[in-house]
């Protein structure tokens, strides 16, 4: 397995919203055996799950990372590498006056130390990191067509696992 890309929470979370974009969900399918995530965003997920009452929706979501997220991708670390990379680009942007939100630089740098892409909705949050290859895959979803009230069959709200 080569790797190419890091995800970032709003790429993993896309399938589990209301209406996902179809855009993510096809590149998903596509380059998932391609694709890790980094430790803070396993947190991310992790922590938007735990903050969730119990009830359906709670339940949907851990099980959506533990059988889909979780054996799906490999959870890269923020370790001493990544830590440097990140202290400097934080510095950087500090004398530029700039900032970042800190889970940011960690997913950044992660993505940066290990040669790869970072895939996300949120373009603009990781652009300001130098030398850092920033992908998008929210292309604009297609339009479903009205469904009428007679014959018309419900769609499926189950999720559908990420094949790798």
């Amino acid at each position: 397995m080569t790797l190419r890309f890091v995800l970032d929470t709003s790429i993993v979370s896309e399938p589990m919203k209301k209406v996902p974009n179809t855009a993510v969900i096809r590149e998903l399918e596509r380059s998932a055996h391609e694709c890790a995530i980094g430790a803070p965003v396993w947190h991310e997920l992790r922590y938007g799950c735990e903050r969730l009452p119990p009830g359906k929706r709670r339940a949907a979501l851990e099980a959506y990372l533990h059988e889909v997220i979780h054996p799906s991708f490999a959870i890269l670390p923020y370790d001493e590498l990544a830590a440097a990379w990140h202290a400097g680009e934080r510095a950087r942007l500090e004398r530029a006056g700039a900032t970042a939100p800190f889970v940011d630089g960690q997913i950044a740098a992660i993505a940066k130390v290990h040669g790869l892409a970072l895939v996300t909705a949120n373009v603009a949050d990781f652009e300001r990191f130098e030398a850092l290859e920033v992908v998008s895959w929210v292309g604009r979803p297609r339009r479903q067509p009205p469904r009428s009230s007679a014959g018309s069959t419900p769609r499926s709200t189950k999720k559908r696992p990420i094949s790798r």
